[in-house]
Formats: structure tokens, C-alpha cells, sequence
């Protein structure tokens, strides 16, 4: 059962037993989030003094690139959904789901704790928000908990655990000929 708790100007929603969607391959998921951050990576090394930057805007804003993709993500067929619309998540959505991951960047601008906070806060966070993942039967983490969204295998539809049938390629339907016989028609 649905709920909904109205106060002046918040809303909170709380979603029925579990997801509609089944949990999403971790193998999957660990192998987007890698080509992700060697992409981040590469940003930081190639733009110079604003590569940190652009590398913390990229990390927060992928998953919200296309329709809940982030490159990675595309790659390796996971999808960020929106749990209350079911749609690919958004660019907010992106930002608030990735927020914790984003605070380990922002912990690497420290002046003179810089790589110590940056590896401090992936630890910490890493740790946290994996073993939340792994043992969530959905594997929603905190930062999907922040934004109501689920990595969900792209090729699902919610509420079945087989592949959709628009995932797989569809084929046109062969056409038959087929010879009629007039049932009136006589040998001569």
C-alpha cells in the first residue's frame, strides 16, 4: 500500500513492498561504475587545472546522460530508473544519487589532506554504500534511498523477472505462399 505524509511544501512518498524491478547483476553494475571513473579519470588528467572539476560534474551528472545511462552504464546494459514515474532517471536524479561519491572529489580539494581525505572517503563511502547495496534485495544503496531511483538490468520490464520482448530484436513475420485449390475445380 502506497502512503503519502503532506506537510507545507513537503511531500513524502513511500512505495509499496520492494521495487517492481528485479536486482540488477553487481557484476554489472561494479563493471559501469569502473568504465565510469577511468572515464572521470580521463577527464581529470586531459583538462588541466579544471579537470577536477569537470571530472566531479561528470561523475554526478552520467547517469542522467541517456535515459538513466551513463556511458558505463550503456556499455554494460544497466539502466537508472526513477521509481515513482519508472522512467530513466534525470539529471537530479543522477546528482542526488551519485552525491556520496561525489563528496570523496570534494574531499580530494582539501589543501593538505587532499589524497589521504580522497582515499579516506572512497573507503568509507565505498564500503557503506556497497555492502547497503549487497544486502538491499533490490540493490538500492543509500544514494538510489536520496533519489527513489534502482539500477535496473536494461533489458526488464518492471514487475517480470524474464527479458522484455521489445529487448530482444524482433524479426518480421515470414511470408508463406501458399497455393489455394478451388474446391469446385474439376481435373480435365
Amino acid at each position: 500500500m502506497s502512503t503519502t505524509t503532506q506537510r507545507p511544501g513537503l511531500r513524502v512518498v513511500g512505495t509499496e513492498e520492494g521495487s517492481p524491478y528485479p536486482k540488477a547483476s553487481l557484476l554489472l553494475r561494479g563493471g559501469a561504475r569502473l568504465v565510469d571513473v577511468v572515464i572521470a579519470w580521463t577527464l581529470y588528467q586531459s583538462t588541466g587545472p579544471a579537470g577536477i572539476v569537470i571530472a566531479l560534474l561528470y561523475l554526478l551528472f552520467a547517469d542522467g546522460m541517456i535515459q538513466g545511462q551513463s556511458p558505463g552504464k550503456k556499455l554494460f546494459g544497466v539502466k537508472v530508473v526513477y521509481l515513482p514515474t519508472r522512467q530513466g532517471a534525470r539529471h537530479r536524479d543522477s546528482v542526488l544519487r551519485n552525491a556520496p561519491f561525489g563528496l570523496t572529489i570534494i574531499l580530494s580539494m582539501m589543501p593538505e589532506l587532499g589524497f589521504k581525505a580522497f582515499i579516506a572517503g572512497v573507503v568509507v563511502i565505498g564500503v557503506i554504500e556497497a555492502v547497503k547495496c549487497w544486502r538491499d534485495p533490490d540493490g538500492i544503496r543509500l544514494g538510489d534511498l536520496w533519489a527513489q531511483t534502482q539500477v535496473v538490468d536494461g533489458k526488464v520490464v518492471a514487475g517480470q523477472t524474464q527479458l522484455s520482448p521489445l529487448a530482444e530484436p524482433t524479426r518480421a513475420p515470414a511470408r508463406l505462399k501458399t497455393t489455394v485449390e478451388k474446391s469446385d475445380s474439376s481435373p480435365s
